[in-house]
């Protein structure tokens, strides 16, 4: 079997049946994929649905579970996956058509652990031609080589991963944190010896309502905010990996390109505690370990990666630590409300 794909699916019984669709529609053999649903404790009727796609087709398989978030949802796919490569699909995101074949050849032809290709953001959930044909690739080279040259995403749906090498790294998700993409993303990538990128557009990204990014909740905005702040002491054993094992301007390209994510993580942190209940005893408690760990100030944030010229603004307003409190101060009781 060539690929298994891996679909989280909780409370997504308007969607899932979309996103199954565009799998099940591409050119390639039933007998050479197979679809792992795990369904994290949904209480709508994404089980339903499931269940009747399972029925209908020998290749998918739903396992239901108790919920525990999308990182348990994605370890227990992996554990029963079969497939020489695997890939995970948000089970309110689809795929363009016909985008699979071409990527499972070109992993295989080349043998690549890891082949990575473009994503669409978009509302709409009917873009399925694709605009690019997958004829131009970048060069076979290593993850931190491909990290220092092209850059990359957090998230896991832009890219194919050899399972062997998972399994033999051990890695898994994270359980109970956002942010678990970008720390499998990474960890992945910094050990990959050949991986390349395909240039096909094959994964659409649907915005929705009530996401993770999106939720306003005042619970949420506080453990979004702890666990950008873990994730950004994770990147630091990332960076001291790569400065402490790795040679070359690509490799501190690599670097650099770290401590800017680190930096960006820290950043949007520091935009959620303005919005957020969270105390200014805290915040200084916060700001006060990143500052110890080297992830603030924020002096790499925006240096490799272009970004809005108000992110510029704010940043120099972050960077200094007292009028950040300052703002926190002043504007953190206004804004705590707004966004309840």
């Amino acid at each position: 079997m060539k690929l298994s794909i891996i679909i989280p699916v909780y409370n997504a019984e308007n969607f899932v049946g979309q996103c199954l669709e565009s799998i099940l529609n591409q050119n390639i053999d039933p007998s050479e994929f197979e679809i792992i649903a795990v369904d994290d404790g949904s209480i709508d009727g994404s089980v339903s649905v499931l269940q009747t796609y399972e029925k209908n087709n020998d290749n998918i398989l739903v396992v239901l579970q108790k919920n525990q978030g999308v990182g348990a949802a994605r370890n227990k796919g992996m554990e029963l996956a079969k497939g020489k490569y695997l890939y995970f699909l948000d089970s309110d995101d689809y795929l363009a058509s016909n985008v699979l074949l071409p990527i499972l050849e070109y992993a295989q032809t080349n043998n690549l652990q890891i082949v990575t290709f473009q994503s669409i953001t978009t509302k709409k959930r009917n873009l399925y031609t694709s605009s690019l044909a997958g004829k131009h690739t970048t060069k076979v080279q290593s993850g931190p080589n491909y990290i220092g040259a092209i850059g990359y995403r957090n998230e896991v749906w832009w890219y194919i991963v050899e399972r062997n090498f998972v399994k033999e790294l051990g890695l898994k998700f994270i359980l109970g944190r956002w942010m678990e993409d970008a720390i499998f993303t990474t960890q992945l990538f910094l050990a990959a010896q050949r991986m390349s990128k395909l240039q096909i557009d094959a994964h659409r990204y649907v915005t929705v309502k009530n996401s993770v990014m999106t939720n306003k909740k005042p619970e949420h905005y506080i453990k979004v905010i702890c666990d950008l702040s873990h994730a950004a002491e994770v990147f630091n054993d990332f960076i001291y990996r790569v400065k402490e094992t790795e040679t070359g301007h690509k490799h501190d390209l690599c670097k650099k390109r770290l401590e800017e994510r680190q930096q960006s993580l820290v950043f949007f942190m520091m935009i959620r505690m303005l919005k957020s209940r969270i105390s200014f005893k805290e915040v200084k408690t916060i700001i006060n370990h990143l500052n110890i760990i080297g992830a603030y100030p924020l002096t790499n944030f925006g240096r490799v990666e272009n970004r809005e010229l108000s992110y510029g603004v704010l940043k120099h307003l972050f960077n200094i630590k007292c009028l950040y409190y300052k703002i926190f101060i002043c504007c953190n009781p206004i804004l705590k409300h707004i966004y309840k």
